[in-house]
């Protein structure tokens, strides 16, 4: 079992999306939507380095998750995990085409694979307007990780998969008065939240009862949209909800969306 795991968001948006979940010497990367230029940068801020993680999960394919993944590839030949149809659709994509085959490692939807000797994960589908997204339960050295972004509506699946969880990270993207009442096209509002697009805050509100209990110590809100929502929103939804069942202690933070979050501790057993 691990001794200490950190959490830490380097962008969390339409602008990209781009995590790190570790324990400093070994981690993993959950998509890549920034520039190895940026990812070394927000590394070396947190003491670390690109030897600080061994592998991509990528949830999928729209840009703003995986923008710079082929360059990630090129420059750093690390192993890219999903499921095999995300994978067809990188290997046709052409942002990724030309350099994804020798990074190419295949997940199955619904089954757990060691991709570490610490570190487990998987893929669940979630709906979204790509060809397949998938959110991922991670299990580093008995600690359980769940993500779940550019989730249209929740799925039973998802909850239970959370519930089990330590850390919760979930999208919080809209607020709907908001997205109802601004510029976007008809089309654009009916995509985002008709169910294969965003979660709003309610259903976010909505799924954390559903999935908040006394294994969840943290619940991070991500994917939040610029000009749909604010941080504050956001947050005050969420936090009714758990205060509503009872647990409003519960730590919950909004995800910001085009720099780094904090360094979170997640775990520090050496503290203890």
């Amino acid at each position: 079992m691990t001794d200490k795991l950190i959490f830490e968001s380097f962008s969390s948006g339409s602008c990209g999306n781009c995590y790190y979940l570790g324990n400093g010497t070994d981690g993993i990367l959950i998509d890549a939507g920034v520039s190895l230029r940026r990812l070394k940068k927000y590394l070396a801020d947190m003491g670390l380095s690109y030897d600080s993680f061994s592998c991509v999960l990528v949830t999928h394919a729209h840009l703003d998750h995986i923008r710079h993944l082929g360059a990630f590839c090129k420059r750093l030949s690390k192993p890219v995990y999903t499921t095999a149809e995300i994978h067809d659709t990188l290997s046709r994509h052409s942002f990724t085409m030309d350099h994804i085959g020798p990074c190419r490692r295949d997940l199955e939807v619904g089954v757990w694979t060691a991709i570490r000797p610490e570190i487990s994960v998987r893929p669940f589908i979630v709906p979204h307007d790509a060809n397949q997204t998938v959110g991922y339960s991670v299990d580093f050295g008995g600690y359980k990780f769940v993500i779940m972004t550019d989730i249209g509506r929740m799925t039973d699946e998802a909850v239970s998969l959370a519930r089990e969880a330590r850390t919760v990270v979930i999208e919080s993207n809209y607020d709907i008065d908001m997205l109802m009442s601004g510029p976007y096209p008809h089309e654009l509002k009916m995509r985002i939240c008709e169910g294969c697009g965003h979660l709003s805050n309610d259903e976010c509100a909505s799924a954390l009862k559903r999935i908040v209990n006394a294994t969840v110590e943290n619940v991070f809100l991500c994917h939040r949209s610029e000009n749909n929502n604010t941080s504050k929103l956001a947050y005050d939804c969420a936090r009714a909800a758990l205060v509503e069942i009872g647990m409003g202690d519960v730590s919950l933070r909004v995800l910001p969306r085009e720099y780094p979050s904090p360094e979170f501790v997640l775990m520090d057993k050496s503290a203890v």
